[in-house]
């Protein structure tokens, strides 16, 4: 899932909706009553993406009896889904639901809150941002843009992608073209000579029909069996090393947030919590229905060679060694998600690895 694969909901009609827009509501003191609006990276058809917001909405409101409403308004309704930041910063919305990783163009740092190859779980991002020193972390760094987070919910560990061919040796790779974010995960499957295609997802299934590309991923099941590309690429390849998890944030304005009565500021965090954990819980909940679906189509799913994976980690861990070297913040996070990690993974090998490994090959 990267940045330029929902551009073609993000046109001029974005751009000037936001121009002509009256300024937002802020509190109003004497009502006691606050009008928020948010602006969504994604468009109406990723229901359960934009469902977060949705549900932030809706709880917030009802938590308030009806006295804090947020307008939710999906990409390219106010601005472009990429103008969310820019948004917050100069006071068009007050907040914005979105995957910071889509702002590496401003700075690397922002894939270290929502993911990066080889990256945590999603049940682990939550535990490293919650208690383990992450969150503080990224609200050091989105400071500076004037934006506290929030977590909006996890799409989970998501998949490969579509390929037309199947691949049975790293050097299938070499000139493969293939639609994938930029980034982090750019960088290293650019190592291993892939030749990335930042197209909308909207022009993907066209582009693989006829042979401008080779291969496309997106999220999972439940999402990338609405895009069709079953029909054109076949292959479907598990797992996306590239994204264990990845966290989806509510950016808040801090200006905005601060500004709240406290019992509003403990409102706006429950109700991020109630549409996180929807959020996540629902694509746990539809992806296996899906799948099935995608296999009774004639789908072949395949895992990626193990030499794949090889070298996919070994250059993942050359370009987040590079970014350590030129920044001294992308290092301090960096090295803190992993020493997160490897705990978790110690855990993890007497705990879930263990009872999953054992779940998975027994009849019920």
């Amino acid at each position: 899932m990267d940045r330029r694969s929902l551009i073609k909901h993000a046109g001029m009609a974005g751009v000037l909706a936001a121009a002509a827009a009256p300024a937002v509501h802020a509190q109003d003191a004497a009502a006691g009553t606050v009008r928020w609006r948010l602006a969504a990276s994604f468009p109406k058809s990723l229901d359960t993406i934009l469902g977060s917001a949705e549900t932030f909405a809706r709880t917030l409101k009802a938590l308030s009896a009806g006295r804090f409403e947020v307008s939710v308004h999906p990409a390219g309704e106010l601005m472009p889904a990429f103008g969310v930041v820019d948004g917050i910063q100069n006071g068009t919305v007050e907040m914005a639901l979105t995957a910071p990783y889509y702002f590496t163009d401003k700075d690397y740092i922002f894939a270290l809150g929502c993911a990066i190859p080889f990256g945590l779980t999603a049940r682990q991002m939550d535990a490293w941002m919650e208690h383990g020193g992450g969150r503080k972390l990224m609200d050091d760094f989105y400071a500076q843009y004037g934006i506290k987070s929030l977590s909006a919910g996890n799409t989970g560990t998501q998949m490969g992608g579509w390929f037309r061919k199947e691949i049975k040796t790293l050097s299938d790779l070499k000139g493969l073209r293939m639609r994938l974010g930029g980034g982090l995960f750019g960088d290293t499957m650019h190592k291993l000579g892939v030749v990335a295609h930042n197209i909308p997802v909207g022009d993907t299934y066209q582009a693989l029909e006829k042979g401008s590309l080779d291969a496309a991923e997106f999220v999972g099941p439940y999402d990338d069996q609405k895009l069709g590309f079953s029909k054109v690429a076949p292959y479907y390849y598990y797992p996306g090393w590239w994204e264990g998890g990845a966290e989806l944030s509510f950016f808040i304005s801090t200006k905005a947030y601060a500004s709240l009565l406290p019992e509003f500021r403990a409102m706006v965090d429950a109700a991020a919590a109630v549409a996180a954990r929807e959020m996540t819980s629902r694509y746990v909940a539809l992806n296996p229905g899906a799948l099935k679906k995608l296999l009774g189509d004639k789908v072949q799913l395949r895992a990626f060679p193990k030499d794949f994976m090889d070298a996919g980690f070994k250059a993942s861990m050359e370009v987040l060694a590079e970014n350590d070297a030129k920044s001294p913040q992308f290092k301090k996070i960096h090295h803190s998600l992993r020493s997160f990690q490897r705990d978790q993974l110690l855990w993890d090998r007497f705990s879930e690895f263990r009872y999953s490994s054992y779940m998975s090959v027994v009849r019920l």
